[in-house]
């Protein structure tokens, strides 16, 4: 897996002080896509042990929140496969740091379909590592700069816990009462 970039210190994609991965790849390929250059699996450098490293040290830093995924889309089947360690080991590492990430697909009709491109092995094992799941593509007739952590009106912050907990398609609340709306 490739990866385009590690922020260390990103305060716009979840709440609070996070690192950022970008990863490469994604066949979504949404037009008005802030990283289009992401599309490309081969952008950018090749994710390895130093990489990792600067997450964990950056992670390890107690004002850090916890991580996102983003990019390119980190639900491409072969990100999925490179991800899923990592969030493994950030899980039992740093149990009290949340896992957000960014995706173009639909958790109900393409993350949880069968036979849809994103599904594979590793699909539900990811899922259950992420707290926040901002789904949906970027639509740019729904481009939406008052949003709250993502582009278009048509994505959707899904609280993964309460989701799992529930059945039920359940939308994060920031605690304002406004929820991610």
């Amino acid at each position: 897996m490739n990866y385009g970039e590690i922020k260390k210190s990103d305060i716009a994609n979840g709440p609070g002080v996070r690192v950022s991965l970008f990863v490469s790849g994604c066949t979504n390929c949404c037009e008005g896509c802030f990283q289009p250059e992401t599309w490309d699996f081969n952008f950018g450098k090749l994710f390895d042990g130093e990489a990792k490293m600067q997450i964990f040290n950056e992670l390890s830093k107690s004002y850090v929140r916890g991580i996102t995924l983003l990019g390119g889309d980190p639900f491409e089947p072969s990100n999925q496969e490179e991800l899923l360690p990592l969030l493994k080991q950030i899980r039992d590492l740093f149990p009290s740091k949340d896992v957000w990430c960014y995706t173009g697909l639909t958790l109900a009709s393409e993350l949880h379909k069968a036979g849809s491109h994103p599904r594979c092995d590793y699909t539900d094992e990811m899922l259950k590592c992420i707290d926040v799941l901002v789904d949906g593509r970027f639509v740019l007739a729904e481009k939406d700069i008052s949003l709250r952590f993502r582009g278009s009106r048509n994505q959707r912050l899904i609280d993964m816990n309460k989701t799992r907990e529930t059945g039920e398609i359940v939308l994060w609340d920031d605690g304002t009462g406004k929820g991610s709306l």
